[in-house]
């Protein structure tokens, strides 16, 4: 009898080590399928939360959470009652932009010092190719004493969760899965398949299934620089990117990005890991890096437009009130790691600007420790001269221009300034409103 088998006739356990916003989805849809499950997590107050009924993720609900089965715990030793450990920690960059793999390698020295033989350990983090077998399978080996291929397996599947989209979930999107032989990817392969309905797709091997997630992550944040550079062309020819995008996308080969901020722990971070061991192999990104460039000034960017239309309007910018509607990375989700909003906040700081943000998905604590951000609710907001729309969260997307304006202070519309980072709002109607404008 195979470990799939034990699992499905909860003979094992699998544990899920990083309860975040990839984590927390996986083990919640494998415990609704029947599996024993072990959440791990090293944040205590985050367990807490969890065994209290609530959701800090917002991913699965707490209605669901009040009701699972997940064993949920900060203690280490819970672990050697699981014999399939899921790893699905962050893995960030460090402030020159190599990899911090910090979050991975604690996660196999936990794991390593508390796995039993005939484990199977799956990374899901993302990391550049070759990672797992260089740097946490001899982890795992150290901490426990056994050797991997004899006592025990390791396969890599990326996390493929979208935060904050409730189409594309985890069971319908189809799972990477690898292994470092046969037997162990058979295995991994059948577990993954319990709780991914559309099906998995096997690779030959770890290195294929690190390089696929980093790719399609580095491909949309090509594509997504190739529009904001265009954006920045087109502003210079009074061209409306958004109008180009909208008829280019009539063609059926056309991609459909559009400009905007790229952030978060997947687009903004994975070219990195993946040009960090390109460049140690020699090899300098002549795409990929100029990519990264030029999305990364995008919030500069947006705060210098919004500086000139200020002047434009007649106002001293450094009395201005600029409030920023939104902080998380995306909209509907209440993650703000390395969120792109903090560039737009820190080049308003250097012109004396001290920005109020509102964001009712933004959790205040994260805000003001990641950030040094105190929100704002958006009914105490009053008398701005600027307002920047940086997320599209639907409660900013059902406010009406009318409604923005009584934000503002009162004075004639053509003092008021609206940068529309999202293209909320249509060109006819920005015009018919009397405000100063922009819109990427």
């Amino acid at each position: 009898m195979n470990l799939y088998e034990q699992l499905i006739r909860k003979e094992e356990s699998l544990s899920l080590v990083g309860l975040g916003y990839v984590g927390m989805p996986i083990a919640h849809a494998f415990a609704k399928k029947g599996i024993n499950v072990i959440g791990f997590d090293l944040n205590k107050e985050k367990i807490e939360l969890y065994k209290s009924g609530i959701d800090p993720t917002n991913e699965v609900g707490n209605e669901e959470i009040k009701n699972t089965k997940i064993h949920f715990t900060a203690d280490e030793i819970e672990l050697k009652k699981a014999k399939f450990h899921i790893v699905a920690v962050p893995t960030p960059v460090n402030n020159d932009h190599t990899p911090d793999l910090t979050p991975v390698i604690g996660a196999s020295e936990i794991i390593g010092r508390n796995m039993v033989k005939g484990s199977i350990v799956v990374y899901e983090s993302t990391v550049y190719p070759g990672c797992t077998e260089d740097v946490c399978i001899p982890i795992l080996e150290k901490e426990s004493g056994l050797k991997c291929g004899k006592d025990f397996k390791v396969g890599y599947s990326p996390e493929r969760i979208n935060p904050g989209d409730k189409v594309h979930r985890l069971e319908n999107i189809h799972k990477i899965v690898s292994g470092i032989d046969q037997e162990s990817l058979d295995i991994i392969k059948a577990v993954y398949d319990i709780v991914i309905e559309v099906g998995t797709h096997a690779v030959s091997n770890l290195r294929t299934a690190e390089a696929i997630k980093v790719v399609e992550n580095s491909q949309r944040d090509i594509n997504i620089a190739f529009m904001n550079e265009l954006a920045m062309v087109f502003d210079r020819m009074q061209i409306d990117t958004n109008e180009v995008v909208d008829g280019m996308n009539t063609k059926w080969n056309a991609l459909g990005f559009r400009p905007g901020l790229v952030g978060g722990h997947c687009i903004g971070v994975d070219p990195y890991y993946f040009t960090y061991e390109a460049e140690k192999l020699g090899y300098h990104s002549q795409i990929i890096l100029n990519g990264r460039i030029v999305n990364d000034h995008m919030g500069a960017y947006i705060a210098d437009v919004a500086l000139r239309k200020m002047i434009k309007a007649g106002q001293a910018p450094k009395n201005s009130k600029v409030v920023i509607l939104g902080l998380t990375f995306k909209e509907n989700c209440p993650d703000t790691r390395n969120s792109k909003v903090d560039d737009i906040i820190k080049q308003l700081n250097r012109y004396g600007i001290e920005p109020i943000v509102v964001d009712p998905w933004a959790n205040e604590r994260d805000s003001m420790h990641e950030y040094g951000v105190k929100l704002t609710e958006l009914k105490e907001v009053k008398d701005a001269d600027c307002v920047i729309v940086a997320v599209a969260h639907d409660e900013f997307k059902k406010m009406s221009i009318d409604d923005l304006k009584k934000l503002y202070r009162n004075v004639p519309d053509e003092e008021k300034v609206i940068v529309d980072v999202k293209g909320l709002y249509k060109v006819e109607d920005l015009k018919k409103s009397g405000l100063q404008w922009w819109r990427l």
